[in-house]
């Protein structure tokens, strides 16, 4: 069971938290109109190995949505950030 680090909680149990998305994607402009980029945005993901950022939402918790990094290897929780730090 993966143990992940809450920036508001602390440490919780895997089972608190919903995973959301890949971190790294990013969503193409709502005026791109190129059919092809849509279908990979949407459809096309990559299955890295080793450190990998995501976002996870802490739905048992303090509903805050989080960014883990976390080795898809070996399951190391790197580090967490709340995802509005990311935006900012």
């Amino acid at each position: 069971m993966l143990r992940i680090e809450c920036p508001v909680c602390g440490l919780r149990d895997e089972t608190e938290f919903a995973y959301g998305e890949d971190a790294t994607v990013r969503r193409p402009d709502m005026d791109e109109a190129d059919v092809k980029i849509w279908h990979d945005y949407v459809f096309i993901r990559d299955n890295p190995r080793g450190p990998h950022k995501e976002y996870w939402h802490h739905v048992a918790g303090c509903r805050q949505w989080i960014r883990v990094e976390r080795d898809t290897l070996t399951h190391e929780i790197l580090g967490s950030i709340l995802a509005r730090e990311v935006a900012a």
